[in-house]
Order: structure tokens, then C-alpha cells, then sequence
């Protein structure tokens, strides 16, 4: 993913055909034609992407043509920042068709969980179990303002109350568990490979390698979502679902 602020930070199952025209006849203005998209082979994964200010306007109908089925937006950063693309980022994902969801980019030494949380769920972090929209997800990565303070000054077992104050109070407000995005080596460093979010949080793994993610952090046996790499012919960051794409909209449905 991408710093909104300052320097840039690191960062395919088929549609069933009645489904695919059902939300772009009911999601299209007049201003746009239906997108004709390449269908995926039977069984891949759902490509999808995330954004940031950085991609600012997105020529959605563009993505979805170009494989995109889902994307995460960044909304808030802390408790002092909004993406200010974001209400167009979002809407223009759902109008071109594509399940979207919202992410929150966690300084864990600026306030504390709960507050961050509140701050997301508030601007644009919600979820509906609508079919269409991702349950809001937490990116916590090294710290990209901090070098010498990677894990943003606190201990392991602080930083593990700072995500579950965080999951808690979003599970309070939206109704879900936050979706995590996270490194294996990040993870390890400033949780100790906590355990404690694997049985009931999704995992969206962010590791660049060519031949798939690696070790995974902290109990996780399998990932959901996976970041594989910055550059592609999406917007963004790249990622995939670990799952059909009937299986990515009843995970959106929270099943």
C-alpha cells in the first residue's frame, strides 16, 4: 500500500453471468455503457487491487475491464486523516460493478485502538452484509514515519491490546472483524507472532513474492487476501482472493 502524506510506503472462480449483469445494470449512470470483461477461467481467483490518494481519480469501468473484481480504498490514516479522494474512490468501484471495502491505516502511537476505530468506522470504515462491501480492514505495517521506532515505540503485548482494542471497537460499531493486513517479519517483530487474531480475523497477507506468499504470521494456516505486488495493470496495489468469486461475495455478505 501507499502513504497518502509523504513518500510512497510498500507495498482471480468466474462471476456467475446472471450476478455480473444484475449489479452492473443496477449500478451503471448513463453516462457509461455496460463493461464487457474477459471472463476469468473456471476456478481462479478474484483479481482485485487497493488504493490510496495516490491514484486519486480511478477509471473504474477501465479496471473492472482490465480483470479487477474487488478493491480496498484507504479512508483514514490515525485519527486526524481522510483520504480525500476517498467518497469518489469508493462510490466509482461500486458503480463500475466491483466489491469494495475500506481500510485504515493504523498509528498505533498517536492514539489508541478504539479511538482509531471509532475515527474509521465514522468516515468511511462501515459495513452492510449487502454482498458488495468488504468488511473494513486494519493495515498495520512498519512504521513509515519512524525508521528507528518501527513498531512505533511500543511492546509486543502492548501492541497486541492496541489491535484488539482496535477489532473490538469495530466489531462494536460495523457488526465484523477487521480483515488484517500485515507482514510476516512485521508481525513477528512488534506482536512476538501473536496467535491471538488467527482463529477469528481474516488475513490479508502483504508479500511480494513471485510464487506466492510465504511463511505466514501468527497462527494464520491459510490467507484471504493477498498483496503480491505494486505494480500491474490495476490501480494500485495488486491482490488476489483466496477463493472463488462466489465465495468472495458471501465472505462480503459476512459468510
Amino acid at each position: 500500500m501507499a502513504r497518502d502524506r509523504s513518500s510512497t510506503r510498500r507495498r482471480a472462480g468466474m462471476l456467475a453471468a446472471a450476478l455480473s449483469a444484475l449489479t452492473l445494470t443496477g449500478a451503471l449512470s448513463g453516462a457509461h455503457a455496460p463493461v464487457t470483461a474477459t471472463p476469468e477461467p473456471r476456478g481462479a481467483r478474484p483479481r482485485g487491487h487497493d488504493v490510496s490518494s495516490h491514484q486519486r481519480r480511478v477509471d473504474w469501468y477501465t479496471a473492472r475491464a482490465e480483470g479487477a473484481r474487488f478493491v480496498y480504498v484507504k479512508a483514514t490514516e490515525s485519527t486526524a486523516y481522510r483520504n480525500p479522494y476517498f467518497a469518489g474512490q469508493y462510490d466509482g468501484a461500486r458503480r463500475a460493478g466491483l466489491i469494495r471495502g475500506a481500510y485504515h491505516f493504523a498509528l498505533p502511537n498517536r492514539s489508541s485502538g478504539a479511538a482509531q476505530a471509532a475515527y474509521f468506522v465514522r468516515h468511511g470504515g462501515d459495513w452492510q452484509p449487502d454482498g458488495v462491501t468488504l468488511p473494513p480492514a486494519l493495515d498495520i505495517e512498519y512504521n513509515p514515519y519512524d525508521k528507528h521506532h518501527r513498531c512505533y515505540g511500543l511492546s509486543r503485548g502492548r501492541m497486541v491490546r492496541w489491535i484488539r482494542s482496535f477489532s473490538d471497537e469495530v466489531r462494536r460499531e460495523s457488526g465484523r472483524r477487521p480483515v488484517i493486513y500485515t507482514t510476516a517479519s512485521w508481525w513477528a517483530a512488534c506482536t512476538g507472532d501473536s496467535r491471538a487474531f488467527s482463529g477469528d480475523h481474516a488475513l490479508w497477507i502483504a508479500d511480494h513474492g513471485s510464487s506466492g506468499p510465504g511463511r505466514l504470521p501468527g497462527g494464520w494456516r491459510y490467507w484471504t487476501f493477498w498483496q503480491h505486488g505494486t505494480r500491474g495493470r490495476l490501480p494500485g496495489d495488486q491482490d488476489l482472493f483466496d477463493g472463488s468469486a462466489a465465495r468472495l461475495r458471501a465472505f462480503a455478505r459476512g459468510y
